[in-house]
């Protein structure tokens, strides 16, 4: 009789359809996703790397999988991967993290774009993927992702995005790019707030802000509602003041038919860098539903710059995101996918205070800490 440890993986991806024909089935669905799953989480970048993971533990794996004719091979792994419908594959993800950790209020979810560079095919014409995520800056998740269409932007796939996420309470930021009333109006509707930055083409809001700045400033803020933060950095010959200013009250202004929804303030950052003797200045605007908090403002442009360390980081560096070359059909969304359950199991380990890389590191090494990188789930 097999033992069964507490890995509740299956239960997760029940929901996903077998693509394969019957003829075709050697081996199980739900034997080929634990694996790469779990080969993920311990390293592997790759359907070699997968396979090679499944045979040098497979002993381990028998003893809560099936495996009727033994590890799949790694042309097996990237077939079936290319055929799994990536909105099931997604679904099943989402209703995962939900179970992990519920989105506490308040929290700052940022929506950004990412390409993954080594899914280019130049013999096919194939130009590389972008991956558009949501990540809870505070709890550290991904909270889903979606392709954007090869023959479209993020600004078609940033509303497909909110559309599966639950973000009440949550304060939303997106860049300049994601500046569009529809985006506005779906963040609004799931009772959130919004801070995005305002892009130069947007119509005239932008130069309307930027005047509107420039005027309340020069005349003492006289009948604007205001307020003010400032923060200082220092490190690595870097000097770095940001000004933030939030003019509150605005709506009626800025946007007198309400065509933004819960447009309430609009903030500026002027940010000062002084780097190896030379100085920088540079000012951004951006709109939003917040009607007077300005350090939360501030905290929110800070969480969503670092997105590029807490995530974008993690998964070039310690996932080598960037390096991988695989791009067939739906696999490189698929395994996208893979890379944000390991980012997530692995920064929701708060045990050992090692990074995510030695974090693989061990749990390929050690079976009980695995598992208990699992047991989140």
């Amino acid at each position: 009789m097999k033992l069964k440890p507490k890995i509740t993986i299956a239960d997760h991806f029940l929901g996903i359809e077998d693509p394969r024909i019957d003829r075709t089935k050697r081996h199980n669905l739900i034997d080929i996703m634990t694996i790469a799953i779990i080969a993920v989480i311990c390293g592997a970048d790759g359907w070699v790397g997968i396979e090679t993971y499944g045979c040098a533990k497979y002993e381990w794996l028998t003893t809560f999988l099936e495996l009727p004719n033994g590890i799949p091979s790694h042309d097996t792994f990237a077939r079936v991967f290319a055929q799994i419908n990536p909105q099931q594959f997604q679904s099943c993800f989402l209703d995962w993290m939900k179970s992990i950790q519920k989105v506490t209020n308040g929290e700052v979810v940022a929506i950004d774009g990412k390409i993954l560079r080594g899914s280019y095919d130049t013999n096919n014409e194939q130009s590389a993927i972008q991956i558009v995520s949501a990540w809870a800056t505070t709890n550290k998740l991904v909270l889903g992702q979606i392709k954007v269409d090869s023959k479209s932007n993020e600004i078609t796939a940033i509303p497909e995005l909110l559309k599966i996420l639950e973000l009440s309470g949550c304060l939303v930021t997106i860049d300049a790019i994601g500046c569009q009333k529809e985006i506005v109006r779906l963040i609004t509707q799931q009772n959130a707030d919004y801070v995005i930055t305002l892009k130069k083409n947007q119509g005239n809001l932008y130069d309307e802000v930027e005047k509107l700045f420039q005027f309340v400033i020069s005349t003492g803020f006289e009948g604007i509602e205001h307020s003010t933060y400032k923060t200082e950095e220092r490190g690595h010959g870097r000097h770095e003041i940001r000004h933030y200013m939030m003019l509150s009250g605005i709506g009626s202004r800025l946007n007198p038919d309400s065509v933004w929804s819960n447009f309430n303030s609009v903030g500026m950052v002027e940010s000062v860098r002084s780097l190896n003797g030379e100085t920088t200045v540079e000012t951004r605007y951006f709109i939003s539903s917040l009607k007077s908090n300005v350090e939360q403002f501030a905290n929110s442009i800070r969480s969503h710059w670092g997105v590029e360390n807490s995530l974008h980081w993690i998964l070039d560096v310690a996932l080598r995101e960037d390096d991988c070359r695989i791009r067939k059909d739906n696999a490189p969304q698929n395994f996208a996918i893979l890379r944000h359950i390991a980012v997530n199991l692995l920064t929701q380990e708060k045990r050992r205070k090692r990074g995510i890389k030695n974090k693989q590191f061990l749990a390929a090494m050690d079976n009980k800490y695995l598992l208990s990188i699992l047991a989140l789930a």
